[in-house]
């Protein structure tokens, strides 16, 4: 959690909402007693992935919200966010995930509400998939694709959208 937070306080939030969003990490999460546990708290950590290769981005169209959204989803115990993140993006489009060779890399924080009045401590990492078709397993979402940059960014939500700005510059 220390790292997180290290990064986070010397972060450079992308828009208003990040820094809103930065603001009540710090400010909230230190003080869970299991910030990863989902079960522990109404409010806790999440992994989730900004999927990128050379086709661009690659969302998903949630099962439940019915919205394009990165893959991502709770820590399991004993992962860390970022093995979260590449866990479920790999679940969830069928594609072997990996973070960049230099290690987790991560490029934003979202806090938002998740279902039954959680919220959720949203760390986003970025990740690398082949240029394969998602291909993803019966339980998940079929819906599963490439888009480019700027079609991605125009059908996501404000908070997703930042990310990704942001993550394409960085690129």
């Amino acid at each position: 959690m220390q790292t997180l937070s290290a990064h986070f306080m010397a972060a450079i939030p992308c828009d208003e909402r990040e820094r809103r969003s930065i603001d009540e990490f710090l400010r909230t999460v230190p003080s869970l007693a299991h910030p990863f546990d989902e079960g522990a708290d109404l409010r806790h950590v999440t992994g989730s992935a900004i999927v990128v290769g050379a086709r661009g981005v690659l969302l998903h169209r949630h099962k439940r919200l019915n919205m394009w959204l990165q893959p991502g989803g709770h820590v399991e115990p004993g992962e860390t966010p970022a093995e979260a993140a590449a866990r479920e993006a790999q679940e969830e489009t069928g594609l072997p995930i990996r973070h960049p060779r230099s290690g987790p890399w991560l490029v934003h924080l979202d806090v938002h509400p998740g279902p039954h009045g959680h919220t959720h401590f949203d760390v986003r990492y970025l990740v690398n998939a082949p240029d394969d078709d998602p291909s993803p397993p019966e339980g998940e979402s079929p819906d599963a694709a490439w888009f480019d940059w700027d079609e991605a960014i125009e059908m996501v939500d404000p908070g997703l959208a930042g990310a990704l700005r942001t993550v394409r510059l960085l690129l």
